[in-house]
């Protein structure tokens, strides 16, 4: 993929991470990090304001880290006025937890974007309609999970704790905020099977262009589908007749593209297409990404989300310490990408191009800033 022209501007593609890394105003950043240079304070964040969520999804990838705390109303907002004075260009709100079933987010989101921070939100869409002015005026984009285009297909996945679906109000959540958004607004599809007890499979697969059809009735401006990842993180195979289901509907589905509204897949559903296996072999061993993003969760400060409570790939602590200092005293390079990140990662071509960039084979600057959710 490459950056789109436009009169006056420059966009580029909501997945195409590479074209990201040269904008502007990060780019001479991003320079001295693949160079080696350890980087004044990450581009952007990852934060997670809390471990709990309304929702009990059997397929919850932090199904073992939910529910364990959050970060006092206090704590948060000083942590949001940090990442102002430390420079971050970016905040995604996500979890873990649902983000916005903590009360202190809508602080977050006000202070973020009055400092001119742009937000992403990642969120299950049942607390939308609580928190739609901040959303609406602040959020660059919000990217609701729905996983399903019926509500008996949401249940059997994204339950309630009281085994209910909630599509209904998702669904009318997501048209409300479609209605007085400023930002973009995505339904995510992650395409589900698992075995019950008695031996029947269940699945969503058989959804995908239903669910497609529905984000644009919705006013939704993308539709994304994403394969499933085991708590490694490595992808979950899928059978050739769920495969070509999914890659017919994906097809079918494209003839919903317009002007205001795109078919998106993941660089997982991509790999999945490709018959590619559960492991993605990295041969470089200190991962430069690091250096411009980072995780940042009540348990702790981690290397990257895929590494979200794992005691190896921790930095610090945010309730006790500022972000500032822990970045400034922090090991980055504690993880080996050989031995650690074997899963199929989002930022895996990211290093690749800093690789470049270091050996002086990069691309020409952009003339403009688009998207900086490197």
């Amino acid at each position: 993929m490459t950056p789109t022209e436009r009169p006056g501007f420059v966009t580029i593609d909501r997945l195409d991470l590479i074209a990201k890394l040269y904008q502007p105003a990060i780019f001479p950043e991003v320079v001295r990090v693949a160079g080696g240079a350890r980087s004044a304070s990450p581009i952007v964040v990852d934060l997670d304001p809390t471990t709990f969520c309304d929702l009990a999804c059997p397929e919850c990838i932090s199904g073992k880290l939910l529910n364990q705390g959050r970060f006092s109303a206090e704590r948060l907002e000083a942590l949001a006025g940090e990442l102002a004075t430390m420079g971050v260009k970016a905040v995604i709100l996500i979890g873990g937890g649902e983000p916005l079933a903590h009360r202190g987010t809508r602080t977050v989101i006000r202070t973020l974007g009055e400092a001119g921070i742009a937000i992403g939100v990642v969120t299950n869409g049942t607390m939308i309609k609580q928190n739609l002015p901040g959303l609406a005026g602040y959020a660059s984009w919000i990217r609701v999970s729905v996983d399903a285009a019926t509500s008996d297909t949401y249940r059997l996945f994204r339950p309630d704790r009281k085994g209910r679906s909630v599509f209904d109000r998702v669904i009318a959540n997501m048209r409300l905020f479609a209605e007085v958004k400023t930002g973009a607004l995505g339904y995510s599809f992650l395409v589900m099977s698992r075995e019950e007890a008695d031996g029947t499979v269940v699945s969503n697969h058989h959804e995908v262009f239903h669910a497609a059809e529905l984000a644009k009735d919705i006013g939704c401006d993308y539709f994304e589908v994403k394969a499933m990842f085991d708590e490694q993180h490595h992808i979950v195979g899928i059978t050739e007749e769920m495969r070509d289901s999914i890659d017919t509907q994906i097809e079918k589905a494209r003839h919903l593209e317009g002007e205001n509204f795109q078919i998106i897949n993941s660089s997982t559903i991509t790999a999945v297409q490709a018959r590619e296996g559960p492991i993605q072999a990295k041969e470089y061993r200190t991962c430069r990404v690091t250096e411009l993003r980072t995780l940042v969760t009540p348990s702790g400060v981690y290397v990257c989300p895929y590494h979200r409570g794992n005691p190896a790939a921790r930095l610090g602590d945010a309730v006790t310490e500022s972000l500032a200092d822990i970045w400034r005293k922090s090991d980055r390079s504690i993880v080996d990408p050989s031995r650690d990140c074997s899963f199929h990662c989002a930022r895996h071509r990211s290093n690749l191009e800093l690789d470049k960039i270091a050996a002086g084979e990069g691309r020409p600057v952009l003339e403009t800033d688009s998207d900086l959710f490197i």
